[in-house]
């Protein structure tokens, strides 16, 4: 059970606001030396890790193009498309890519879309202006909300989403998990049980958006009132 220091460690890291990368760093050492690991095997794994996950690089790719396309007017066409669409609100439009990216993240695309990929240039341009319709013109903490909303409902996607493809990391890691502890599953079985868990997620997430929308809607009326 000493091993479970490391979770100990991060999170009192991130209650006391330290450095995240530092926190990290920090608390696989610690789980390493409590599972009796010697430094120099602690530092492989380091540069085994890193060695293996080379095209997190890539990101680093994509920022530039994202960052052109934004200032040739990406947002702006981004939320013309949605003043043209009639009934379009945050709720179903957040709705919509929810289910669009569990749906890509089931069949393994997880990286084709992300927070810097397609939420800040694209998702959350569109929702602000679905959120304008609503509202009328939305004010600066509900314009924030309505941003948060649109990250998170990417986080709900691609997490209940990945698992269903077989040959994530997430399956690996709780087959090889489990059967350090004597249970051999099969990866597939790990897969066909995450689809129920899916559904629960984008069902739940459905509902709280659609209360969004009725929150939405109602501030538009109230400011239609005054």
């Amino acid at each position: 059970m000493w091993v479970l220091l490391g979770i100990a460690v991060i999170v009192a890291g991130f209650v006391l606001r330290f450095n995240p990368l530092l926190v990290i760093l920090v608390s696989a050492l610690v789980t390493g030396i409590a599972a009796g690991l010697d430094p120099v095997a602690i530092i492989a794994a380091f540069g085994r890790a890193f060695n293996e996950a080379r095209y997190v690089s890539v990101v680093w790719l994509v920022l530039p193009v994202v960052g052109m396309l934004e200032a040739f007017g990406l947002q702006e066409r981004a939320r013309a498309l949605i003043e043209r669409m009639r009934g379009a609100t945050v709720g179903r439009l957040l709705t919509g890519y929810m289910l669009l990216r569990q749906a890509t993240a089931a069949v393994g695309l997880i990286s084709i879309a992300g927070h810097a990929q397609t939420v800040r240039p694209l998702v959350a341009p569109m929702a602000e202006a679905a959120g304008d319709r609503q509202a009328e013109v939305l004010g600066e903490d509900e314009r924030e909300e309505v941003k948060a909303w649109s990250a998170a409902t990417d986080n709900v996607g691609v997490f209940f989403g990945e698992d269903i493809f077989l040959a994530i990391g997430s399956i690996l890691l709780i087959k090889g998990l489990l059967e350090q502890y004597g249970y051999d599953i099969e990866p597939l079985h790990l897969s066909v049980w995450a689809i129920p868990t899916a559904i629960a997620a984008a069902l739940i997430h459905g509902f709280r958006l659609w209360r969004l929308d009725r929150r939405l809607n109602r501030l538009g009326l109230a400011e239609d009132g005054a």
